[in-house]
């Protein structure tokens, strides 16, 4: 089958997003006191009012991923995958993860599963530098059929820290941080070219080191440690997560600005070869997968630059203009809507 698509491989972006707003508008109740929501939209991670700090959530899941490792009967980094979904939007705002709850439903209790995901939860943690205080584990038979994880993380930031793009000017320069892979989104539209391809998880494909299952299960990157030394040592306007969405997610940065990505890192392998077994086009795959672009940080071009020579895994991709959407310029692709 060719001419894959997410929305044809059964997740339609635009669906989820009307389908977010139709719970977001009935969200309307504000709370009296310390702590109420500050209420900005496009952010990664919501902020809560706590007097000189800002107290961040940030919830995510691993996904469609865990059907692979499922598969391999493998569970021991996507514990990694559920700390990093939550931890790289929290730093979104700049802000310090400290404390996750993890929430695991499953058909039935499995002590081999959760020992394992407990593994990979506790390596997230210490590449994040937080502690996991507490969680659940729901037992689901009528529900779930095997399982699900996500969790739910807790950061702070000094208000005068803050970082939520609406610095973000003409001039500026958008570097890239490198992603491990594929990371945790999606995935559905992996699985499915990978299937229809009569391809096997343990099979090796011409092009990939490892086999097909091992590159797709590859750990999500953590980018916590890196992105606030970044943002401790460098002006910076503007931080993006490349999760669900893709390129889309730079759209979330402040209207009225064109954010050209003129030169896009080259994708892993992994990226090349889903592409090409799924025939999906250039539009597509960027508004789907991270495209070996895991994380983009937007600075004026003095910083950018300096950030760019300083770390290995770090790129200029393109830069800020008059206009509006995110343009992939190679193909004169233009994403104009989240």
């Amino acid at each position: 089958m060719s001419g894959w698509t997410y929305e044809k491989s059964g997740v339609s972006i635009d669906q989820k997003s009307s389908a977010i707003k139709a719970l977001v508008d009935k969200l309307e109740y504000k709370r009296d006191g310390i702590g109420q929501n500050v209420r900005m939209s496009g952010l990664f991670a919501s902020l809560i009012d706590f007097g000189d700090k800002y107290i961040t959530l940030a919830t995510d899941g691993v996904g469609t991923k865990l059907m692979i490792a499922e598969a391999l009967n493998k569970w021991d980094t996507v514990g990694i995958d559920c700390i990093a979904m939550n931890v790289n939007d929290t730093i979104c705002v700049n802000a310090e993860p400290t404390s996750f709850v993890d929430y695991i439903a499953i058909d039935k209790p499995n002590e081999d599963i959760t020992r394992e995901i407990g593994i990979g939860l506790q390596k997230g943690a210490e590449l994040s530098n937080m502690e996991i205080v507490g969680g659940e584990i729901a037992v689901l038979p009528e529900i779930v059929n095997g399982v699900d994880l996500s969790g739910t993380c807790l950061g702070y930031v000094a208000k005068d820290k803050i970082i939520t793009g609406d610095k973000c000017a003409e001039g500026d320069l958008i570097v890239s941080l490198r992603s491990s892979g594929i990371h945790s989104n999606g995935l559905t539209l992996a699985r499915k070219i990978v299937e229809a391809n009569n391809i096997g998880w343990t099979d090796k494909v011409s092009g990939l080191s490892k086999t097909i299952g091992e590159e797709l299960l590859t750990p999500t990157e953590i980018y916590v440690k890196q992105v606030l030394e970044i943002t401790s040592n460098f002006n910076v306007h503007g931080l993006v997560d490349i999760t669900g969405g893709g390129l889309r997610n730079i759209l979330r940065m402040k209207k009225g600005l064109q954010y050209v990505i003129s030169d896009p890192v080259k994708p892993a392998p992994i990226f090349q070869k889903l592409q090409e077994l799924g025939e999906v086009e250039d539009k597509e795959i960027y508004q789907t997968l991270n495209m070996s672009m895991g994380f983009t940080i937007i600075a004026p071009a003095d910083d950018a630059e300096q950030i760019a020579k300083k770390y290995q895994n770090a790129e200029i991709v393109g830069r800020v203009q008059k206009g509006d959407g995110v343009l992939l310029e190679p193909g004169n692709i233009l994403y104009d809507h989240y």
